[in-house]
């Protein structure tokens, strides 16, 4: 009795070889579980062949894939194993329930100067401590969209706690986007990078910043919040895949909408308010200091925190 075919990728379908499996790929069908939940009018048509191969291959893909199902038991487990990066403030640690977490997307938004980035870089430092001083043991893709990242300004900060500055800096691989093509691929081909360098740490600073200067005007929303959709989820992804965590930066607008209260809103719309997993809003207060507010989290309730941004880096 012959054996039954094992199907681990495209071609392995039945009726489908591999150039019907390129032409799936070509638009954008490149995985079995996109098999599995496409119509099968639609699947021949884009493969070329007719609707009850079509239904076969959609079956074949259905058995090929699997659902991982976990206990709640099981997931509070391994949240308890999470990573979790200090601040630097011990205050906002407590607000967020004891540092930026792995396999999470932080986001913090703010106006100009609200010292967005200099958390960005004092975490880009903290990252590589030893694990029982708050950090990862890990390294950092810092991917700078705004031209703001300053070498010394990290080497500031190692120096402020004892560490090898040259060290620190070797320890963060920096790319410049200055188009959202290059932030997208960045993030894309991150894989190839993140198991080589240790990468427990990636810094979007900022994310939005280029979204926003190239899809101008209401008929390039749709598409911007597209593309926006498929980046975040990657990041997550990618998060998740290596235990890793992603600390973005967002501008903001003031709404014309509220009339009483504070106006600043951060930009991104619904795709990012939902994606991110903490949220927060850093705002400017007297000299060094500047007030932390949790927006969202899915674990801690709001608060606020004070912290300071000093030559040595983020404290209470």
């Amino acid at each position: 009795m012959a054996k039954e075919k094992t199907v681990k990728e495209l071609e392995d379908l039945p009726g489908i070889g591999p150039t019907t499996a390129e032409k799936l790929r070509a638009a954008g069908i490149d995985t079995l579980e996109k098999v599995a939940v496409s119509a099968p009018h639609e699947l021949a048509e884009l493969a070329g062949i007719n609707a009850e191969k079509a239904k076969e291959a959609i079956q074949a893909a259905q058995e090929a894939t699997t659902i991982d199902y976990e206990t709640g038991g099981q997931i509070l487990e391994r949240r308890n194993v999470l990573g979790k990066i200090t601040t630097g403030s011990k205050d906002l640690n407590e607000l967020i329930g004891g540092g930026v977490e792995t396999n999470a997307i932080t986001e913090v938004y703010g106006k100009f100067a609200s010292g967005k980035s200099q958390l960005g870089f004092q975490l880009s430092v903290n990252v590589q401590l030893p694990r029982d001083k708050g950090g990862l043991e890990g390294a950092v893709l810092f991917i700078d969209t705004e031209g703001t990242f300053r070498p010394e300004r990290i080497a500031e900060m190692a120096k402020a706690q004892k560490m090898d500055e040259q060290q620190v800096l070797q320890n963060i691989i920096v790319v410049r986007a200055t188009t959202t093509e290059k932030q997208i691929l960045t993030v894309e081909r991150a894989d190839s990078i993140i198991p080589e360098k240790n990468i427990k740490l990636i810094v979007v600073d900022s994310l939005m910043s280029l979204f926003r200067s190239e899809f101008i005007g209401r008929g390039a929303l749709g598409e911007r919040q597209q593309k926006l959709n498929v980046h975040i989820h990657k990041l997550q992804a990618l998060a998740d895949k290596y235990s890793l965590a992603v600390y973005i930066t967002n501008q903001v607008m003031d709404n014309p909408g509220i009339l009483f209260g504070d106006p600043t809103t951060p930009i991104g719309g619904n795709i990012l308010a939902h994606a991110a997993t903490t949220r927060l809003y850093l705002r400017k207060s007297k000299e060094d200091k500047r007030i932390v507010r949790l927006v969202d989290s899915p674990s801690m309730p709001d608060g606020e925190c004070v912290i300071k941004v000093t030559p040595e880096g983020i404290k209470d």
